[in-house]
């Protein structure tokens, strides 16, 4: 009986590690390419070619970078903390791989199909900030945690007005499972009925992944490259893994949540004909690219832009869309049950 019982955990355990590297190998591969497609697109839009010595079109570009930082001396600052210094890195991409745990790609594709999916993507999401805080703070640099700081401000900031979208997004499902948020799209995509609070949570996307318009820790004239600025070799490549990492799973909330995840744009052939996780892939794939092309044509706002549009633009007027949709929603009775 007993050895039954371990080999069934046996079993149980191999098959979740096969999961986990089925999504996790294929999202690191995603990272590295995603490094490429970016300099690709802002070459493009900058009418220069980009990446295309290293490789047929440039395409082992993101490799050679990879060997270049390993091979490079990891120094850590001499006044620094080192179990801390070395641990900030290793959390921000940690975080960002686990919260796929409950992304579904298609129906029935998903490795922890949990009734509180959302509530869990938006613990992971918002825990992020310990890493930025922990390498600022380690560092014993005051560059560093001044750029640490600015980068917690910001995304406390928009994560205030990300709550208050998924509330609307939840307010027209009436459950918080991921799945059930894209089969309640099968009539209706919810960027048509809610494109002001798409525009917003594609915006705080934005500033919760320090990305450009809103990349205020990296301000090179002012802080010096921000938090990362005492790391070298693969530490810091960690940083810039997550960052891209936390780019993806954004993007693939955002065709969860607006999109509809794995679903196709007509019910009909010859759309329904190409599987789910393509679907999911391509929408995936599209906000990314708008990702890149904000990159290559917005300026950076400066601090106090930034921190007008979230308390002061985004706040007030997320709040105003949920009392609205929860109005709407009792006055026809839609409400779901």
């Amino acid at each position: 009986m007993a050895e039954g019982t371990f080999l069934s955990m046996a079993l149980t355990g191999a098959l979740i590690l096969g999961q986990i590297l089925l999504v996790t190998v294929p999202l690191l591969l995603a990272v590295a390419m995603l490094t490429y497609a970016e300099r690709k697109v802002i070459g493009a839009i900058q009418l220069r070619k980009g990446p295309n010595v290293v490789g047929p079109f440039g395409l082992f570009q993101p490799f050679a970078d990879a060997l270049k930082l390993l091979t490079k001396e990891t120094i850590v600052p001499t006044g620094a903390n080192r179990i801390v210094f070395m641990m900030a890195p290793m959390l921000t991409l940690l975080l960002s791989l686990v919260a796929w745990a409950v992304i579904p790609f298609d129906a029935g594709w998903v490795i922890a199909d949990i009734n509180v999916g959302i509530l869990y993507l938006f613990a992971i999401s918002s825990l992020g900030v310990y890493g930025i805080i922990m390498a600022g703070w380690a560092s014993n640099s005051k560059y560093a945690f001044l750029g640490a700081m600015r980068s917690a401000a910001q995304m406390v900031s928009y994560e205030v007005s990300i709550g208050f979208v998924i509330i609307t997004v939840l307010l027209c499902v009436g459950s918080l499972n991921l799945s059930d948020i894209v089969n309640a799209q099968k009539n209706m995509w919810f960027f048509i009925p809610l494109f002001p609070m798409f525009v917003i949570f594609f915006v705080s996307a934005l500033a919760e992944t320090n990305r450009s318009p809103f990349d205020l820790p990296e301000g090179e004239s002012e802080i010096v490259a921000g938090y990362f600025v005492e790391y070298s070799s693969m530490s810091f490549a960690m940083f810039f893994l997550g960052e891209y990492a936390a780019m993806i799973l954004m993007s693939g909330m955002v065709s969860i949540l607006f999109l509809g995840g794995w679903l196709p744009p007509f019910d009909i052939a010859p759309f329904n004909w190409i599987p789910g996780i393509v679907w999911f892939a391509l929408k995936t794939a599209l906000c990314l690219f708008v990702f890149l092309w904000v990159r290559a044509t917005m300026p950076r706002y400066r601090y106090d832009q930034l921190m007008r549009l979230g308390w002061k633009i985004f706040l007030p007027f997320s709040l105003f869309w949920v009392v609205a949709t929860a109005g709407v929603l009792m006055a026809t009775g839609w409400i779901p049950r």
